[in-house]
């Protein structure tokens, strides 16, 4: 794993009118590292990806891709942001090919490139045979990683997921997490994957846990471990978040 400081988070704060949904969270990924970034809903997990991706704007303390600060510096920034939102943002009606070219055609990438790298993606992920086929004829799974396909495609230097399994079933839940934790290793990219499953976490990942806008812990999981007192994620999970559900 590279020492790069890929995504860094400093003293972050954001407020909803006069409710704080981020209380001065400070944490770091490195390229090559996968970072779960764990909650229960409502601890602020999707405000933050909102402020990384510059959806939201007013905010204080400062957040930075690969050097470059996302407020001052937006469009270097984003460049090397690959989004997985957990809401999907695919066109319906257009096939899964053309939902990929018209996303590579926003980077620039031209059309030859743009081909070579969709095909790439999709035959990664078990999907090529399925390009000509419209995103509502596919199911849950497979519109996940015709996403993941899509935020891939401009070689992003961090990828961003926001529980992008929910709803899905175990086969599906668990091809995506083994791919995206592949990515982390041999691609050599950041990801933060923002989850409330504690069987998403794969043993070498490193573990954010954020509650009530704050990190309770940040480490990896043995350092999250160790803190808590806990001889499970579980565990430590629900000592960190004083007992509420994941």
């Amino acid at each position: 794993m590279s020492e790069k400081i890929a995504l860094s988070i400093d003293d972050l704060s954001f407020s909803y009118g006069g409710k704080k949904a981020l209380d001065s969270i400070d944490f770091k990924i490195r390229a090559g590292e996968c970072t779960i970034l764990l909650g229960p809903n409502g601890a602020g997990k999707s405000t933050l990806f909102s402020l990384i991706t510059h959806l939201y704007d007013t905010h204080q303390g400062h957040i930075e891709l690969c050097g470059f600060d996302v407020r001052q510096q937006t469009r270097q920034a984003l460049a090397l942001l690959g989004v997985v939102f957990q809401q999907t943002t695919l066109d319906m009606d257009l096939s899964v090919l053309q939902n990929l070219r018209y996303h590579a055609s926003l980077h620039g990438l031209s059309r030859k490139v743009a081909m070579q790298r969709i095909q790439k993606e999709l035959e990664q992920l078990n999907m090529y045979d399925r390009r000509f086929e419209k995103i509502r004829q596919l199911n849950g799974g497979h519109r996940r990683r015709v996403e993941i396909a899509r935020a891939l495609l401009h070689k992003p230097k961090v990828l961003l997921l926001d529980e992008p399994t929910v709803g899905l079933d175990v086969p599906s839940r668990q091809s995506i997490v083994d791919y995206v934790h592949h990515l982390a290793a041999n691609e050599n990219m950041a990801v933060l994957w923002a989850s409330h499953l504690i069987d998403e976490i794969y043993p070498n990942d490193h573990l954010v846990v954020l509650h009530k806008g704050q990190v309770k812990a940040n480490g990896s999981v043995n350092d999250v471990l160790q803190f808590s007192q806990s001889t499970s994620i579980k565990e430590a999970f629900y000592q960190l978040t004083q007992g509420e559900q994941a």
